[in-house]
């Protein structure tokens, strides 16, 4: 079976390595987008050390945002497991990628044991269209405006401030807020921006004046959440960094991958994604791609099928289940390569002699 590919020709895994790594060494402005293991992100970072690049979370906007919160603003958080055995309130900020469904799920079908004696947990679901994660029972708290536009009025009604528009069920909700022992508001970067993530912590910090209350992040990417810690302790910054210069530049409207090929500065973009259906070809700009493929990534120079970390290989990933890494065994074990083996097998083809980490 071909794994590997030079254009539409099908070559050995090794020479398509060989091409990807002359193709970076005339590039002058390499750009890496990231979706894969930790394993991946450490391989793929040594990689931009050696070639200058900067890499970022394949289409990691929500990613950044979530970054922000913590690098910029800081705030309340809490681990999923102080939730599971503490949380009487949990208030859903906005719309949560699908693979929380089963922990939200989880939440709902048990009841805490460290609550002070309640036995229950209560649902609230800010946002008119924000759905109900596995259709669990929750009350809704919407008004006229959008999500950010909620969760400002019922920041100010909390506060008892007057607001243009009432948030519907907010009787209810304030009479769970008084009686609630460990309030808790999941957030996540998809479906708010940096001015709803900012609305929730202050919210949240407008409750501890008087109580407790918590924020549980389900990040927008687990495998960006977890690339974000990597490249924190490899480099000492999270995603959205730069490596031209020989030394590590976080600056994350400078290392927007995708704002960086929108605006041509790039003039390579190597892709890490298991999921081929992500990756595409940009005008004028040499695409190496390492992805879960059975055929060449159309208008790319170099195609590289890899395997999907924890489906095809044994991998590290972040967990939300558990908030933090997790090793995981191959459900389905084959031969594609993993993403971090085909990228130090690239990077065995640079000048330098020196080896990779491992």
């Amino acid at each position: 079976m071909t794994v590997a590919w030079i254009g539409d020709r099908g070559v050995p895994v090794a020479e398509a390595a060989k091409h990807a790594a002359g193709l970076l060494v005339s590039s002058l402005c390499p750009v890496f987008s990231l979706d894969t293991d930790v394993h991946g992100t450490r391989a793929a970072i040594a990689l931009a050390q050696r070639t200058g690049a900067a890499y970022d979370q394949l289409g990691g906007a929500a990613v950044a945002r979530e970054t922000a919160q913590y690098t910029d603003k800081g705030g309340m958080f809490i681990a999923p497991g102080e939730v599971r055995r503490r949380a009487d309130v949990v208030v859903i900020a906005g719309e949560l990628p699908a693979a929380h469904y089963d922990l939200i799920a989880e939440l709902a079908n048990t009841a805490p044991d460290l609550d002070g004696g309640t036995g229950r947990r209560e649902f609230f679901l800010i946002g008119a269209d924000t759905p109900a994660p596995g259709n669990i029972k929750a009350t809704r708290l919407a008004c006229d405006g959008g999500l950010e536009a909620t969760l400002a009025a019922l920041r100010a009604q909390c506060a008892g401030r007057k607001t243009a528009r009432d948030v519907d069920n907010f009787g209810s909700f304030a009479e769970a807020l008084a009686g609630a022992k460990f309030p808790v508001f999941t957030f996540c970067g998809q479906s708010l921006g940096a001015l709803g993530l900012e609305m929730v912590q202050g919210l949240i910090a407008d409750i501890n004046r008087k109580h407790r209350a918590s924020a549980l992040h389900l990040p927008a990417s687990e495998n960006g959440w977890g690339s974000v810690q990597a490249s924190t302790w490899t480099s000492g910054f999270p995603l959205r960094t730069g490596l031209a210069r020989g030394y590590a530049e976080f600056d994350p409207w400078r290392f927007d991958v995708a704002r960086m090929i929108a605006e041509g500065e790039a003039d390579l973009h190597l892709v890490v994604s298991a999921d081929a259906g992500q990756v595409f070809a940009h005008e004028g700009l040499a695409l190496v791609a390492l992805a879960r493929t059975d055929k060449p990534v159309a208008g790319a120079a170099v195609t590289i099928a890899i395997g999907e970390p924890g489906i095809d290989h044994d991998a590290v990933v972040y967990s939300s289940r558990i908030g933090t890494l997790a090793a995981v065994e191959a459900k389905s074990p084959s031969e594609l390569p993993s993403g971090a083996a085909v990228l130090r097998q690239i990077a065995e083809h640079l000048p330098h002699e020196e080896a990779l980490p491992c």
